[in-house]
């Protein structure tokens, strides 16, 4: 019979002790119960937004920007924003 794990901490240190995969595995099926209590609502929201987004671009309220023009701008933005840290853990910025 398998000893019953009651305390925080005995589960802690029962899940650190399995194996790197079994723990992955254990912290996806975690996560997704986390994510599934939610999920429906969340499904139902983002139908209703895509909705409205597709309304405002069928009676011309918004103007669709290419695919392409967007990656250039949130590139842009990001070269000129990015902080990097080098191997002495000084940030520096890029230009």
């Amino acid at each position: 019979m398998a000893k019953l794990i009651s305390t925080y901490e005995e589960i802690i240190s029962a899940a650190l002790a399995l194996p790197p995969s079994a723990r992955a595995m254990l912290a996806e099926h975690l996560m997704e119960s986390l994510d599934a209590e939610d999920q429906e609502n969340i499904d139902a929201l983002w139908a209703v937004e895509a909705a409205r987004r597709d309304r405002e671009l069928e009676d011309g309220t918004v103007t669709a920007i290419p695919g392409e023009e967007v990656l250039k701008r949130l590139q842009s933005r990001t070269v000129c924003t990015s902080r990097h840290v080098n191997p002495d853990n000084h940030v520096n910025s890029v230009k």
